[in-house]
């Protein structure tokens, strides 16, 4: 293999400093929603309201053990449950405006208040030019993987 450009290696070690940097942190005191937590929200996120046994079915666990965790996804204030319109036996569970928010935080490889005071450092055109060369990183990347084959 030959040794990369200056380029090349001048990115790979910038990334490290960047991530480092700018990665998305929790504090202590915040309340991290556990992998189990995250799954729910996810499912929420992906399908819309159901019900505790149509998610304890799909995550093929104990309705007890669904009902807990559900209990405990609701004191965070990250879902909501509210009766069902078409058949008010039904309960539905929600997710929140602060569920979708802890989700969102959860998904994000990058901490955007710390992004953003780190670009409102640049000037205008330099904030420019870095999204352009970001932009075009990442279509050379997608160019340069081979191709998937079907599954």
């Amino acid at each position: 293999m030959s040794e990369p450009d200056t380029s090349t290696a001048e990115v790979a070690r910038l990334y490290p400093a960047v991530y480092e940097l700018l990665h998305a942190r929790w504090a202590l005191h915040e309340k991290r929603p556990s992998p189990e937590t995250l799954a729910v929200l996810q499912h929420l996120a992906r399908t819309g309201p159901l019900t505790v046994s149509e998610a304890a079915r799909h995550f093929g666990r104990a309705l007890s053990a669904v009902s807990e965790l559900v209990d405990r996804i609701e004191a965070n204030g990250w879902i909501a449950r509210s009766p069902d319109g078409r058949d008010r036996r039904r309960v539905l569970l929600w997710l929140t405006d602060a569920g979708e928010a802890v989700l969102q935080r959860s998904q994000s490889v990058l901490s955007l208040e710390a992004l953003d005071a780190a670009m409102t450092r640049l000037t205008p055109a330099q904030r420019e030019q870095l999204v352009a060369g970001l932009r075009a990183l990442v279509d050379a990347a997608r160019l340069s993987l081979p191709p998937r084959s079907p599954p």
